[in-house]
């Protein structure tokens, strides 16, 4: 989902989104998702479902429909690519009370995106206990030459895909502005954009992103309608 609703006719020519990713073959979906080709693997990040219904017990009302909206998106996205493995990089729910808040047409949900595949949930800061809600719960999972986790590590090696920053970039063409949630990715180490309808988002020029990928410019896939599109990290704008 966009982080705003700019047209990305501003945007530069739609780049490959498929790249290597430190010897893996990976495809960046414009939903927002990693596809591992080889393993046939679907990897999202920070699914946060049930935020509306966490602010709402504070008082503050937003339209209940963010976990439907999510995992709706989730499901189109499994009808289209058949993954064999689906890793969700943390934060898969909002808080730890999530799970009981689910209503039975989510639960039926869930159980349909596992239903012949593999489940993988790993840890996040918002939801580090495992949540009984099916498959396999692990803090990182290391599978050939890629590792799951949710935050990135500054001192990690190459492979590493994660979520946790939310990155988003903004532009500026033809005088328009654009500000969309993306891909970050140097070819050693790969950051997932915010899968969750209620989300938000941190600027890659952040300083939380400072050092992630010293000694190369990153790269940086933003999110279209219907593919991706790829520029440096150089040519984005902070908030």
């Amino acid at each position: 989902m966009p982080a705003c609703a700019e047209s990305v006719s501003a945007l530069p020519p739609a780049g490959p989104t498929a790249l290597d990713l430190a010897g893996a073959e990976v495809v960046l979906d414009a939903g927002g998702a990693l596809f591992w080709v080889e393993e046939r693997l679907l990897a999202v990040a920070d699914m946060h479902p049930e935020k509306g219904s966490a602010f709402a017990r504070r008082g503050q009302m937003l339209p209940p429909y963010d976990t439907v909206d999510t995992l709706a998106r989730l499901a189109a996205l499994v009808d289209r690519l058949a993954p064999r493995t689906i890793i969700a990089l943390g934060d898969s729910l909002h808080d730890r009370w999530a799970a009981e808040r689910l209503d039975p047409p989510a639960h039926e949900m869930l159980r349909r995106l596992a239903a012949g595949r593999e489940m993988v949930w790993i840890a996040g800061n918002h939801d580090p206990a495992p949540h009984g809600l099916g498959g396999t719960c692990c803090e990182s999972l290391a599978l050939g030459p890629l590792l799951f986790r949710h935050a990135p590590e500054v001192d990690a090696g190459p492979g590493e895909v994660c979520g946790h920053l939310h990155p988003v970039a903004r532009i500026a063409r033809a005088g328009r502005g654009v500000r969309r949630r993306c891909f970050v990715t140097d070819g050693r180490r790969m950051v997932l954009p915010a899968f969750g309808a209620f989300t938000g988002g941190l600027n890659i020029r952040d300083r939380a992103f400072a050092g992630l990928f010293a000694g190369a410019t990153p790269s940086v896939h933003m999110l279209g309608a219907d593919r991706t599109y790829r520029l440096s990290a150089t040519a984005c704008l902070g908030d």
